[in-house]
């Protein structure tokens, strides 16, 4: 695809046209749609992930899956409101795990699925314990759904145990403060971290922020994730970021070559920048996003209010946060009171003494 700088999307081309605009199609099996806005921005972004969806249609041919079958299986599931009603990019996801487990378990018979199966299946992931961790999640997707049809009376999956997934760590404030000092206000770099740990988004909905998104004194986001539709309040540190920014571009952020970001293309920068101002490798990009939720924790927001922030869907992720902000107040409280009590009994003891010792004069 040329003319995008440093964006590359699979079956998406460009060309300028007469007036010296250029013009993004979808070309797929000869068929060219014309995709609207630019490349990054939601609604090409929206328009690109609903055609590669509907070209993903064709990967199972129905002629080829038996009945009973996972390929069968997994055909009725994405003809399914369950599976049209997530997002473009959770579809996306879906599918591409689903159909690299239907390349080799497509042909087996859903109701011959055992434990057994499961664990052995997930056991040959020991090398990339993430994969292994997605992969069982999609396989009980799809054994859950063959119950809800009726195909099998049991879940094979039921009580399977997948790896431990790594906790992502999240920034102290140490480590906050050591970026903000290598990286000045009026950076690139500076502007995507304050809008990391400020709006507490994922990179994948960060780095698609529209000026015209930016409304007043708060910022709107439509999760790319969730779909879940957010309007921020703009703390001041971010607010006083954006205002040195150059609006000359539809994006907030923007590439050296004045192209909005891939989501890759975004993370690249960000790890990059990371490095650069010496932090440990724990740090992540993701992990101001946790480190946004504890802020807000530690000032004493409920997990409702940090959910209205960071757009989580339930409040077991958020809880974390709460949980450790309280216990460390709690904490903190239980031994100034003890200290204080030392105080008090050290005093009493003293004071004891004082009048045994008046007793003895008198």
């Amino acid at each position: 695809m040329g003319g995008l700088g440093v964006i590359r999307l699979k079956y998406v081309h460009a060309f300028r046209d007469r007036m010296g605009r250029m013009r993004y199609y979808f070309r797929r099996h000869g068929i060219r749609t014309t995709l609207p806005g630019l490349p990054g921005s939601n609604e090409f972004m929206a328009a690109y992930g609903a055609l590669v969806s509907k070209t993903l249609e064709t990967v199972i041919p129905r002629s080829t899956a038996a009945p009973g079958t996972f390929a069968a299986l997994a055909i009725r599931y994405y003809g399914s409101p369950q599976y049209q009603s997530l997002s473009v990019t959770s579809r996306a996801n879906y599918r591409r795990v689903i159909d690299s487990f239907l390349e080799e378990h497509g042909h087996r018979q859903v109701k011959q699925m055992t434990r057994e199966h499961v664990d052995i299946i997930i056991g040959k992931m020991a090398n990339k314990p993430g994969a292994g961790i997605i992969l069982l999640k999609r396989v009980r997707t799809l054994v859950r759904y063959a119950l809800g049809l009726g195909w099998i009376d049991r879940d094979p999956t039921a009580g399977a145990r997948s790896y431990r997934s790594k906790e992502i760590h999240a920034w102290n404030e140490e480590e906050i403060a050591t970026f903000e000092k290598y990286w000045p206000q009026g950076s690139r770099e500076r502007l995507a971290f304050a809008l990391l740990l400020y709006t507490g988004q994922r990179g994948s909905d960060v780095h698609r922020m529209l000026w015209s998104d930016h409304i007043g004194d708060t910022i709107r986001v439509a999760q790319q994730k969730t779909a879940a539709k957010l309007t921020i309040p703009i703390h001041d540190s971010l607010a006083r970021l954006l205002v040195r920014a150059n609006r000359s571009q539809t994006t907030i952020l923007v590439t050296a070559f004045k192209k909005p970001f891939s989501v890759k293309g975004f993370g690249n920068m960000m790890s990059g920048a990371i490095r650069d101002a010496g932090l440990p490798k724990r740090c992540k990009p993701h992990g101001l996003r946790k480190a946004a939720a504890r802020r807000l924790a530690e000032a004493g927001c409920s997990a409702s209010e940090i959910m209205s922030i960071t757009g989580h869907k339930t409040l077991a992720e958020v809880e974390r946060y709460t949980r450790a902000a309280e216990q460390e107040r709690l904490a903190r409280r239980a031994i100034k009171r003890q200290s204080e009590n030392k105080v008090a009994n050290s005093f009493a003891k003293k004071w004891q003494t004082i009048k045994t010792t008046l007793k003895l004069q008198a």
